[in-house]
């Protein structure tokens, strides 16, 4: 990585503003490191907020990219290509789904399993199409899959909403129960709430709404496009609960930051006829090579594993930093984990973190009291204290 001698300036006034974004240009990634156009490092436990799961530029990813490249790209979605079939038959080996349809963000999934339901809906719940969704999901910024959503103020954001979905409380099946009428035709939830505060679901949440779903005749459908693909120590996060949902979507680190994403279902589910659902680059060799790439590298003997281990790792330390200095705690599960800082400080620590000399650090703070660290999930157990090293210098200035 080069070192650059003189600053550049930053003129972005062709970029239009969705984001206030910081003065400085990514150049260059390898693994959990970025560097700027000043040649500052940064040790990035954002990941493009989960999506480069197995961390800057990997090997086995370009590779894929390469070799695919000189072979096929898009022959178009009108035709079956190679990676497309071999990706699918990974995905469905590796589940308890049997269909996949590629997409190309998570939001896009998202869309494509509210459409399904529906379609499910009414060949056999007589027009049923009420998806119960939760407080503080995040479901993705079409119309659509931003009213599924329970983030605060979306409601009015781009009204009106599109209708259908009422929502619960994660982890009180009461409130669920109470949310079902005889439009109700399905459930869809993140095993892990990502945006809402890194909260996961209850083992004995999800299979008590395993077991009402079933009981009603409603689907299940599980939001993965965060929590899925390793993030949480196993392949796919509902393999924590011992259930079966009848739906999941797949985004963010199926592609390893590449725009790629799923849709999986059951037989039983699979209810889509000849232009329901389709897509210009769904299911392109290009993309579905890289996802090969990836979930073989995460099916490696010991990967998994080794997850779960360093997802350990970064608990124990936060939690040091609680006692420390009197936070109030940490929550999540592998490597997609929360500090409550128990007062407004997130904005600052991110603003010091990444301006920290000589190595910035980016975390994120999706809630003004809370952090949440995304790490790449080949992050090394010498960047985990790194960062906690770094942290801890931060909290100190803030304290």
């Amino acid at each position: 990585m080069n070192q650059l001698s003189d600053p550049r300036p930053v003129d972005a006034h062709s970029v239009m503003y969705i984001t206030k974004r910081p003065d400085i240009i990514m150049m260059e990634g390898k693994g959990s490191w970025l560097v700027d156009q000043n040649g500052k490092r940064y040790l990035d436990f954002l990941q493009g907020w989960a999506v480069n799961c197995l961390g800057h530029c990997n090997p086995g990813i370009i590779s894929a990219l390469h070799v695919q490249s000189q072979k096929l790209i898009n022959p178009s979605p009108a035709f079956y290509n190679e990676p497309m079939i071999r990706l699918s038959d990974l995905l469905t080996s590796h589940s308890c789904f049997n269909k996949v349809f590629f997409a190309n963000s998570g939001a896009e999934a998202n869309e494509g399993a509210i459409k399904l339901a529906r379609k499910w809906g009414q060949i056999h719940k007589g027009g049923a199409y009420e998806i119960i969704t939760f407080d503080h999901s995040f479901h993705g910024r079409t119309l659509a899959t931003m009213s599924a959503s329970g983030k605060p103020g979306w409601d009015t954001l781009f009204a009106p909403q599109v209708p259908g979905f009422p929502k619960a409380d994660l982890n009180d099946i009461e409130s669920v129960k109470r949310c079902i009428t005889d439009k109700t035709v399905a459930v869809m939830l993140e095993p892990v709430q990502g945006e809402g505060g890194v909260i996961p679901a209850d083992d004995a949440f999800m299979k008590a709404l395993r077991q009402l779903t079933k009981e009603r005749n409603l689907l299940l459908i599980v939001d993965e496009v965060q929590a899925g693909f390793g993030r949480t120590g196993k392949l796919f996060a509902y393999q924590h609960f011992g259930i079966e949902p009848d739906i999941m979507t797949l985004g963010k680190g199926i592609g390893g930051g590449v725009p790629l994403a799923a849709l999986l279902c059951t037989d039983a589910v699979a209810c889509f006829v000849p232009g329901d659902q389709g897509g210009t680059y769904n299911g392109n060799a290009l993309m579905t090579a890289v996802g090969i790439s990836v979930i073989e590298q995460l099916m490696a003997p010991g990967f998994l594993d080794s997850v779960i281990e360093k997802g350990r790792l970064l608990q124990s330390e936060l939690l040091k930093l609680c006692s420390e200095f009197g936070l109030q705690g940490e929550r999540g599960k592998g490597l997609l984990r929360a500090l409550m800082l128990g007062r407004d400080i997130g904005a600052s620590l991110v603003e010091l973190a990444r301006e920290h000399e000589p190595q910035g650090l980016l975390i994120n703070s999706p809630k003004p009291d809370l952090l949440r660290f995304m790490p790449a999930l080949n992050v090394t157990e010498e960047e985990i204290l790194t960062m906690c090293t770094t942290l801890r210098v931060l909290l100190k200035k803030l304290s």
